[in-house]
């Protein structure tokens, strides 16, 4: 995971630690993902095309089939997102994600982001 989570920052190849038929979904938002590549593509999008954005960690917790980890999405968005048009806001949201695990690779990812707030934040002035 925390290789993972290295390369997920680094905007570097997270991709090989999911397996062939990893799945995503943003839960409550009915968004989800099927493949290594198509997961990829939807996590890519979402950190370096909606947003310039990367997550500022706050906890990992790692048991032997899952793992969860807590965070802050910050950025800038940059381009379109739920239908809204680049505005050039600062986003901060708190977020977790739940991972289920094939030893070494993910299996399953399961975020948890509260779309309300960023909604919330997009729609405000610009800064």
């Amino acid at each position: 995971m925390e290789g993972y989570l290295e390369a997920l920052a680094a905007r570097g190849d997270y991709a090989q630690f999911f397996t062939d038929d990893v799945t995503l979904s943003i839960e409550g938002a009915e968004q989800h993902a099927a493949g290594r590549e198509a997961v990829e593509q939807t996590i890519r999008w979402m950190h370096e095309d909606a947003f310039d954005a990367h997550p500022e960690m706050k906890s990992l917790v790692v048991g032997k089939s899952n793992a969860a980890v807590e965070a802050d999405f910050v950025g800038t968005h940059t381009g379109e997102f739920a239908g809204i048009p680049a505005t050039g806001c600062r986003v901060r949201v708190p977020y977790s994600v739940a991972y289920d695990l094939d030893g070494n690779a993910i299996r399953a990812l399961r975020i948890y982001l509260p779309m309300d707030e960023l909604y919330r934040q997009l729609r405000r002035k610009r800064p």
